[in-house]
């Protein structure tokens, strides 16, 4: 799952991540009591606010549990195991879908 990350902007909140990862605001906030690599901020109101970095950590729990089937427990010890691997292999990845998506654009528009 891609997530669009606006250059300009330094919070996301949690129903926009959401939205974004098409789950329930209740999934994100119980995932972010469960892997410690989430910090988001909390403003005045006690709401919770993703930071870009958040945001990608959240991309690769998402890939994770949702898109390859691991469990919470699986998770967590796959990221304290390999975080850095796992979040280079990630990123190279999404980046490789993100340019798949732009060649398939073009040669849709020849």
């Amino acid at each position: 799952m891609q997530i669009e990350l606006q250059p300009d902007k330094r919070y996301y909140s949690i129903g926009e991540l959401a939205k974004a990862f098409d789950v329930n605001a209740s999934l994100i906030r119980f995932w972010d009591k469960e892997f410690d690599i989430l910090k988001p901020k909390k403003n005045a109101k006690g709401n919770r606010m993703f930071t870009p970095e958040d945001v990608k950590n959240l991309q690769l729990i998402y890939h994770l549990v949702k898109e390859r089937g691991f469990t919470l427990d699986g998770a967590r010890t796959h990221l304290k195991e390999g975080q850095k691997k796992t979040l280079d292999k990630y990123e190279i990845i999404s980046k490789l879908e993100g340019i798949k998506l732009q060649l398939t654009n073009i040669k849709n528009q020849l």
